[in-house]
């Protein structure tokens, strides 16, 4: 049934804008091409892992930027900003909580993802930059959650950032340099509380975010691994081997499909 003329000019301007996108940015297939493609027919809940955990760490970030609004970063003040969003402000206490304990669940999370990563082969060609990317990320996740660990700036924070600082002052050469810096000097005082401030706000975030916004490029440029056992990869049919190397030719540029060891 064709469309009726008004349907038709309703439709051109909804589209409107969004044409007026395409045309200038090319976002709207960029977007499409990120959202929509083919995946194994046989996938399960185990590859929900990499959502699971960036859905954590887009949790971490909103709950701390709202944490951001109201705690101080100054040793006179930072535990009693800490208690006022706890105990005055509205829903403090549930907002701190999900950061808190948030941050414990996005570090087991990576574990997990890492692991099917491993038990699934997904580090194997053309994923060796990815797995690369998820070993920095986790390595950046659990430094985030250190210089996060000082800032309530109360007694337990402290002492086992006195630990966290002495243990980096043993690596060789850089060590004690490294120490230094983040403590801001010889002792641990108001300049370290602003350097892990910095840090667990600005610098680790921003690192973040990059390397995820890169890991997730080269997963849809790769395609989602298939289980080991799967007959199909990213939604291609397994290439036939008749014990020649007739299977394993492909064209320039694109991955290899073995089976779902990609």
């Amino acid at each position: 049934m064709a469309k009726s003329t008004r349907r038709q000019q309703l439709e051109a301007v909804a589209l409107y804008p969004v044409d007026w996108l395409e045309e200038r940015s090319g976002l709207v297939g960029y977007t499409k091409w990120f959202l929509f493609r083919k995946v194994p027919h046989d996938i399960s809940w185990a590859q929900t892992l990499g959502a699971a955990t960036l859905t954590a760490f887009i949790v971490q970030a909103v709950t701390g930027v709202v944490l951001a609004f109201y705690y101080k970063p100054d040793p006179a003040s930072a535990y009693a900003s800490v208690q006022n969003i706890t105990e005055e402000v509205t829903l403090g206490w549930l907002v701190r909580g999900m950061h808190k304990w948030g941050a414990s669940v996005f570090i087991i999370l990576m574990f997990f993802h890492m692991a099917r990563t491993f038990l699934f082969g997904a580090y194997k060609y053309p994923r060796e930059l990815n797995w690369i990317i998820g070993v920095l990320l986790l390595a950046l996740g659990m430094l985030e959650g250190f210089t996060g660990y000082l800032l309530p700036w109360d007694n337990t924070a402290y002492w086992a950032t006195v630990v966290g600082i002495n243990l980096n002052a043993t690596a060789p050469f850089a060590g004690p340099f490294l120490a230094q810096f983040l403590q801001g000097g010889l002792d641990i005082g108001p300049d370290t509380l602003a350097k892990f401030y910095a840090l667990h706000m600005l610098l680790i975030p921003g690192a973040i975010m990059a390397l995820i916004g890169l890991h997730l490029y080269l997963v849809v440029r790769l395609g989602v691994t298939s289980p080991p056992w799967s007959s199909s990869s990213a939604g291609r049919p397994r290439p036939e081997t008749d014990g020649s190397r007739q299977g394993l030719i492909r064209e320039p540029g694109t991955p290899a499909s073995d089976g779902g060891q990609e």
